[in-house]
């Protein structure tokens, strides 16, 4: 038996993944300066796994923050084109209302409304994942005052298929 004197730290992995943190899009994956799939759609999925410590009333914190900050990230993707701005083999300009994506010989024409451009080299569920986890790592104050001490992002494209990003604090 510990004495009171011993700190015994207990840590708990809050798990989100609840119906509303999903968001449909369209994309495709470039594989190399030749070939991209065709256009195509997903319905993603996200889940969150939030390491923290249980505090001394039996609670790590008030998950639904974290809850709210995904889900306003689902709905910023929600029903749009995702494009890899970062991507070396892609070339993304604008003009008027539209967005001209090239890529090898291809002119691809969007318009603005319909597209989302993300910071990441490729639209896939590994890259998606890290987006996700950089915009939580945003909330800094919040992550510290949680005493969160890791954060697993995982972004299901469909049954059996997804991909992961993870912080240690």
């Amino acid at each position: 038996m510990l004495s009171k004197k011993e700190v015994v730290t207990r840590l708990s992995t809050i798990e989100l993944f609840r119906e509303s943190l999903k968001f449909s899009a369209g994309h495709f994956t470039v594989f190399s300066s030749t070939d991209r799939e065709n256009l195509h759609g997903h319905d993603y999925r996200v889940h969150a796994y939030l390491t923290t410590v249980i505090e001394d009333e039996g609670l790590s914190f008030d998950y639904r923050f974290y809850e709210e900050k995904l889900y306003a990230l689902c709905r910023e993707l929600d029903k749009a084109v995702l494009v890899a701005e970062l991507c070396k083999y892609l070339k993304v300009s604008e003009e008027d209302d539209y967005y001209y994506i090239y890529f090898n010989a291809e002119k691809i024409i969007f318009l603005k409304r319909d597209v989302k451009i993300l910071p990441i080299h490729n639209v896939t569920v590994e890259e998606l994942s890290n987006w996700f986890l950089q915009k939580l790592l945003l909330q800094r104050e919040q992550l510290d005052s949680h005493r969160v001490q890791k954060i697993e992002i995982k972004i299901l494209s469909g049954l059996g298929r997804s991909g992961s990003a993870t912080w240690i604090k």
